[in-house]
């Protein structure tokens, strides 16, 4: 770490550096709740694009499959995307990524079903689905890089994880217009047509979030390096894979870290409280809407403390508070909706912690290649655990009633492990992100 990083006087958030999280992170918001509001109604969708004769269990476990499918086509978009954010600039990205996700959340809002269309009904749907996951494949780490840029070094955590709470506010928005769905309108009608409505509203929320993001300025860091020429001088990943293994590494099972927190403990559980613990629709979701409200608040406080007391320390309390919150909320689920709501709180408090990891991540790679790197470890990552979890974990549940709660406590396992790493070779892994790295690298001509 410089000296001239580690000298100087930390400064404060500006109301520029507010506006600019701000409209990062609504945006993200918007373009996260098209991705995520299709496990919301993974029943009806798996009713409504497969065969009538085809067992409850198996149009699950492919409903869930083309969920996958947005997931497994990640690394592909994010290192395209991320590709032409190191070398055309982090914003140009920003307002590609989104329209592409809202043309394709339209795309599945209109589209006609195995009813009327047979088997090209699936086949749209995850044409459409791969469109999207070309497009968060490029949001999520371009997002990271665009605030941790744009921010001082010692507000790179709260920057990051302020901005996880938007996108985790994509996810509070989906469940809550998915329960207003289920609350106003009958199951028939839902299956009818009224299943769209939440399709057709993500499509113009991202028209609405392409037009926001006018507002933003391309990052310091990245103008500087254009106007001084010190852009990546080959193809930013051939650098990244050659120089950077360890960062690799570390941000990959990082990611699975955080891939797991949200899929298992928020995307899926609303379908658990409903198959495994026989809760209503309008309960499951309501839960997650109450538990994914505490997650919000969850991240940006893990990125402020992480800003305090390093990653090291961070992650090895983390995972053990994460573990034990995660078994006690399937353990006891079963008991009453009431306690429901009370361990979904204290469950999106501790899954929360995912909010400190890009934290680790944004400082794993130099700028001129932070955008590749930052793609290419979170969508490889995302596109093999992300995307294969809902098919494990839901092929596993026959065979344990607890599956999900036991992956999770290998999930605590692993983060208190990285944390434990990070506390004694942090320093092999870490180094500057934020405008001090820009004051340092033009300091030294």
């Amino acid at each position: 770490m410089s000296t001239i990083a580690s000298s100087a006087p930390p400064r404060r958030l500006t109301a520029q550096d507010f506006r600019t999280l701000g409209l990062a992170a609504l945006g993200g918001a918007l373009e996260f709740y098209d991705f995520i509001i299709f496990v919301f109604f993974a029943a009806v969708i798996g009713k409504l694009f497969f065969p009538p004769d085809m067992p409850d269990w198996l149009v699950l476990i492919q409903t869930f499959g083309i969920f996958a499918a947005g997931y497994l086509v990640r690394p592909l978009g994010g290192i395209v995307l991320a590709h032409f954010g190191d070398m055309f600039g982090r914003k140009k990205v920003f307002a590609f990524s989104i329209l592409l996700m809202a043309l394709s959340t339209l795309g599945m809002a209109l589209m006609p079903t195995y009813a009327t269309i047979g088997v090209a009904a699936p086949i749209l749907l995850i044409v459409m689905r791969i469109l999207q996951g070309a497009a968060i494949g490029g949001e999520v780490p371009g997002a990271w890089t665009f605030v941790a840029e744009h921010v001082p070094f010692r507000r790179v955590g709260f920057a990051c994880g302020f901005l996880c709470s938007g996108l985790t506010l994509g996810i509070l928005l989906g469940s809550f217009i998915a329960t207003i769905v289920n609350t106003v309108f009958t199951p028939e009608t839902i299956h009818d047509w009224a299943w769209r409505i939440p399709f057709l509203l993500g499509g113009i929320f991202g028209l609405l979030a392409v037009w926001l993001r006018r507002w933003l300025k391309e990052t310091p860091i990245f103008t500087e390096m254009q106007a001084s020429r010190k852009l990546a001088p080959e193809l930013p990943l051939k650098t990244v894979l050659r120089d950077h293994t360890r960062g690799v590494i570390i941000s990959i099972l990082l990611t699975w870290i955080l891939s797991a927190g949200i899929v298992v403990t928020t995307l899926m559980t609303a379908t658990f409280l409903q198959k495994l613990y026989h809760y209503t629709a309008q309960q499951s979701l309501a839960a997650t809407s109450f538990g994914t409200l505490f997650l919000i608040v969850g991240t940006a406080t893990a990125g402020a403390i992480v800003d305090r007391i390093g990653s090291g320390r961070f992650f090895t309390a983390a995972g053990i508070v994460f573990g034990a919150a995660t078994w006690a909320f399937y353990s006891y689920a079963s008991v009453s909706i009431e306690v429901v709501f009370v361990l979904y709180a204290v469950m999106g408090l501790a899954v929360g912690m995912v909010g400190a990891v890009p934290y680790v991540m944004v400082r794993a790679f130099p700028a001129r290649v932070r955008f590749s790197g930052l793609s290419f470890s979170y969508n490889i990552s995302y596109a093999i655990f992300g995307g294969l979890t809902p098919i494990a974990v839901t092929t596993m549940l026959p065979l344990n009633p607890m599956a999900h709660a036991w992956y999770l406590l290998f999930i605590a396992a692993l983060t208190t492990g990285l944390g434990v790493y990070l506390t004694f070779r942090g320093e092999t892994v870490e180094s500057e992100a934020g405008i001090e790295e820009l004051t340092a690298r033009m300091a030294k001509g």
